[in-house]
């Protein structure tokens, strides 16, 4: 029995203490012996010849970096720096990361909560970076000042000091956003969300507490079909999976528990467009509508929501000249845009952009107006600067002889960078199936016709379309992660990029950028249509429905969870539903 104490003792240390180099150690017990062994950390290494600081001269070199939020985009950042250099402090309400795309599985008990997220100090303590957590919510950010007020998120008196002030050297903010309303009367009230692992709880409640409402028998058919009634506000991908789960729970597992009741039960889906999914391919949106109209699925496009009261939701039916109905409901869930968070929108209004939606970067995601301030994820939104904003400055920088033309040598000279500082020049080639901006040249008139120069009516002429090819990334959680991803990449070899940039040209200023702007990579995206088939869109404008479509979506799902663990419990959860059904409890 000492031996395995002994033991115990040994493999708690390995684990308390990761930075330390592990050997192998082996220990003879009454003839039996006990083996430990574990790898060093290859990134912490022992140098005896290195000179010793002290810790107050170590904090005094590192920069300090204030991040915000715990989703896709913060997480993301966090994983990826690995620069000693850097004292990391992690602000947010929630103390874990959530894997948001399977919360409308959360809602039906297609998986559990707890196999969706990851606790953010789990995270933290692998890292080889100081990171301290706080769980508290920004109440302000003074970019003057180079601080961060805040409130602390814990329930319980504090003596006085639930509000605290953080200094930081830069600030990620990366705090999603709040759902759009549109300020519509009556949706903050009566309407449910899904937008963190407590609304997909709740929603889970209020399903059951439906059916066991219209199982009551004090309660009329009429009622019971108004209780049953589950509309939902959005055509997007979260409205259209959270239908087809809701459809799949009812079809699958409910009607064997609630057999009175199952044919009173009705699913709206409402949307404002003429389509749902408009941001997929025609195919997946023309498939979608078709299946839900088979699977009993009521869609309304063309109606817009006005009003939601306790009992009944207003729309305004644009295809019908405006008229307003009203649909009874027992639960309504609202899925419709992005909104900005309060203490954003004051952050917007001290740096001057207090007329847009969400905060506006530039390409390497700082914050105009605002050197040390990054945001990344929903919050943000990349001002890419046109081209023609900069022509005639692209134009002096490649005219290296200042003969007020450019032959086609210097013309070639700045293309790589061009395209590199402006992305809508390779959308733009690949929209015209031109092979590269050379061919540009071809549409202007004096080089068609043989001319070995352009001057700066030529240069605009042939770069004059590309800027129609501009668009804002989607607020989806891939471009979150690889926007984090990118930033971590930046912060890693920000002493590296200082000393030998490695970006474009800077056309209106000497030298280069130090980092390659962010260039978001669509790797393709998912819309689970319930009974186990999927749309997928994919690179090279490849479409797949059905059920390989699903497999490949269970596969992605697994694989992009944050930690083995997670990967564990979500095929876990999956495999329970196959054999035993879905929980239908309300715990």
């Amino acid at each position: 029995m000492r031996g395995f104490a002994f033991f115990n003792r040994v493999s708690r240390a390995f684990h308390d203490y990761p930075s330390v180099p592990k050997v192998l150690v082996v220990v003879a017990v009454s003839g039996c012996g006990l083996v430990a062994y574990a790898e060093a950390n290859p990134e912490r290494k022992l140098a005896s010849s290195a000179p010793v600081l002290t810790s107050a001269e170590v904090d005094n070199k590192k920069k300090k970096v204030v991040v915000l939020g715990t989703g896709w985009a913060g997480t993301s950042f966090l994983r990826n720096l690995k620069n000693p250099d850097y004292e990391v402090h992690v602000i947010s309400p929630r103390n874990y990361f959530a894997f948001t795309p399977l919360l409308p599985s959360v809602t039906c008990g297609t998986v559990e909560a707890r196999s969706i997220v990851e606790p953010i100090r789990n995270i933290a303590r692998k890292k080889t970076v100081d990171v301290q957590f706080s769980e508290a919510a920004c109440l302000k950010i003074d970019a003057v000042n180079q601080k961060i007020y805040c409130r602390s998120n814990v329930e319980n008196n504090l003596n006085g000091q639930e509000e605290f002030v953080v200094d930081y050297d830069y600030l990620i903010v990366a705090v999603g956003a709040n759902v759009n309303t549109f300020n519509t009367p009556g949706v903050v009230e009566n309407c449910h969300f899904l937008k963190e692992v407590e609304d997909a709880q709740k929603i889970r409640r209020t399903v059951i507490d439906c059916f066991e409402r219209a199982s009551l028998p004090a309660v009329s058919e009429e009622e019971r079909r108004e209780i049953l009634h589950f509309a939902i506000v959005g055509g997007g991908p979260t409205g259209v999976e959270f239908a087809a789960a809701l459809h799949d729970f009812v079809n699958e597992d409910l009607v064997k528990l609630y057999p009175g009741v199952k044919d009173l039960v009705k699913i709206t889906l409402l949307e404002a467009g003429d389509h749902i999914l408009n941001m997929f391919d025609k195919r997946i949106t023309a498939f979608a509508e078709e299946k839900f109209q088979r699977d009993g699925i009521n869609v309304k496009t063309g109606s817009m929501v006005v009003k939601v009261t306790e009992k009944e939701i207003f729309t305004k039916e644009l295809k019908n000249g405006g008229e307003v109905s009203t649909i009874p409901y027992g639960m309504a869930l609202w899925s419709t845009g992005v909104g900005t968070r309060p203490f954003i929108r004051d952050f917007m209004s001290q740096v001057g952009q207090a007329n847009r939606r969400v905060l506006a970067t530039d390409e390497w995601l700082r914050v105009e107006g605002c050197d040390k301030v990054y945001a990344i994820g929903d919050c943000a939104t990349i001002n890419q600067r046109k081209v023609m904003e900069d022509i005639a400055a692209i134009f002096r920088k490649a005219d290296k002889d200042n003969s007020g033309t450019l032959t086609v040598e210097e013309y070639k000279a700045v293309i790589n960078d061009i395209c590199e500082r402006y992305p809508q020049v390779q959308v733009y080639l690949k929209s015209q199936q031109m092979k590269n901006m050379v061919d540009l040249l071809k549409e202007t008139p004096d080089v068609s016709k043989g001319s070995a120069e352009l001057n700066i009516e030529d240069f605009k002429t042939a770069l004059s379309k590309v800027d129609s090819q501009m668009k804002n990334l989607p607020a989806t959680a891939q471009v979150a992660a690889q926007q984090g991803v990118y930033l971590a990449k930046c912060f890693n070899r920000m002493e590296d990029c200082e000393k030998n940039p490695e970006g474009p040209l800077r056309f209106r200023g000497e030298g280069r950028h130090r980092f390659r702007p962010f260039r978001y990579k669509h790797l393709g995206q998912f819309a689970p249509l319930g009974g186990e088939q999927t749309a997928a869109q994919l690179p090279g404008d490849w479409v797949s429905i059905g059920h390989s479509s699903q497999w490949l979506w269970y596969s992605v799902y697994t694989s992009k969870q944050v930690s083995w663990r997670n990967r564990a419990l979500v095929v876990t959860d999956w495999v329970r539903r196959f054999i035993w059904g879905r929980d239908s409890s309300r715990i």
